[in-house]
């Protein structure tokens, strides 16, 4: 059930819906940030809802500010905390 809805949710993704949340969590991603933000979901979610242990943000760093790349490590960590018992 809950695949069912985060497979909807990234069928229709947007860039701009990406952007918007970054916005919302106060990181400014540039062009290139978001190109690869957006292509890294758009390829990823699958293996990641099933594995979340799969993500190892370190890898991604260069592709990022270093005040972006904080504030994704972060978010990524409390949303992990937060939502990654309904990835198991």
């Amino acid at each position: 059930m809950m695949y069912n809805i985060v497979a909807r949710v990234m069928a229709n993704l947007t860039k701009e819906q990406v952007n918007d949340f970054a916005l919302s969590k106060d990181i400014n991603l540039g062009s290139d940030e978001l190109d690869f933000v957006y292509d890294f979901i758009k390829k990823n979610w699958e293996q990641i809802f099933n594995n979340p242990k799969l993500l190892k943000i370190e890898r991604y760093k260069n592709h990022f500010s270093a005040e972006n790349f904080q504030k994704i490590n972060k978010l990524v960590i409390e949303y992990t905390n937060r939502y990654g018992s309904y990835l198991k």
